[in-house]
């Protein structure tokens, strides 16, 4: 491998939020062997306090002049909801010459609204979305791993300029990412289907049965199975809120889909038609199979993207 500084051809990296994603890319660069300035923007002293004594960055603060005026590559690790304004201070204080990407799990939205705060600064935004979490946040959450052979979605806009691209391309794979290049409103599509659809059924899911009067015996006797699939109903919610309401219409797309297909599997149920039912959990094996054996495929290197 070589040298860190070869590898990412900046000397000032400056994160925009230290939580999960934010802070798995900081222990990530320096597991690398990253040894230029890390910088963290924080949304208050005490996080700041807390991110230095975690050795997160070299320097934090919650006062963008202090981490942006000096950035090379700026990260954007904020939830969507926040990422206006931190596009307005990134138009007003960082180096023009800096190249730009976020982590943001919807990329039309977001690439709408770095227009609408700095416009300017397009050609040098590459936005970005790491395929790869987990429901916890907060500074103490990341880890170096994170990234670790999962995919990192690039969504490249028309006036994004190749080498830019290059060095946020080259940004993931230092972290052990897998980059993959998409148009945004395809990976909306995607998205919608694979990550916000099940974050919408787990919320509702686990709120119905909060509701019902027998909740508690409920609980008490779930097992590893609702375990498994509600796990990202611990996520946070309002984050959620913001990733769903921003990728509003193929979400809607997906979910009116879903909601016809349980709708005929209720009806399959209520005929007592083993077969049809057996033969679409048959179908639903093999997909899930499939998906896991060609995951394995990735997590030991065996595939290339």
């Amino acid at each position: 491998m070589p040298a860190a500084s070869t590898a990412l051809p900046v000397r000032h990296v400056a994160i925009v939020g230290l939580g999960l994603i934010g802070g798995s890319i900081a222990r990530g660069l320096r597991h690398a062997g990253y040894d230029g300035a890390l910088l963290g923007l924080v949304a208050d002293a005490q996080d700041a306090e807390r991110a230095l004594a975690l050795e997160l960055v070299d320097r934090a603060s919650d006062n963008p002049e202090q981490i942006l005026a000096a950035a090379e590559l700026i990260v954007v690790a904020v939830p969507i909801g926040v990422m206006d304004r931190v596009f307005t201070d990134i138009a007003r204080l960082a180096p023009a010459t800096a190249v730009l990407t976020d982590v943001g799990s919807s990329k039309s939205s977001v690439i709408q609204t770095a227009r609408d705060n700095m416009p300017a600064r397009m050609a040098r935004f590459v936005p970005g979305h790491p395929i790869s979490g987990t429901e916890r946040g907060g500074l103490e959450s990341g880890f170096a791993g994170l990234f670790d052979s999962r995919r990192v979605i690039l969504t490249p806009t028309v006036d994004t300029t190749p080498d830019a691209m290059a060095v946020v391309a080259q940004l993931w794979r230092l972290l052990g990412a897998q980059v993959s290049v998409m148009d945004a409103m395809h990976h909306d599509d995607v998205l919608a289907a694979t990550s916000h659809l099940p974050h919408v059924l787990a919320y509702t899911l686990v709120d119905t049965l909060a509701g019902m009067s027998e909740r508690q015996e409920i609980f008490d006797y779930a097992a590893g199975g609702f375990r498994d699939f509600t796990r990202i109903a611990s996520s946070d919610p309002m984050l959620w809120r913001d990733i769903v309401c921003s990728n509003r219409a193929p979400v809607l797309a997906v979910l009116d889909r879903f909601i016809e297909q349980l709708s005929e599997v209720r009806q399959v149920i209520a005929d007592d038609d083993r077969d049809t039912l057996a033969a679409g959990f048959t179908r639903a094996k093999q997909a899930r199979d499939q998906f896991a054996a060609r995951f394995q495929e990735r997590r030991h290197g065996r595939t290339t993207v």
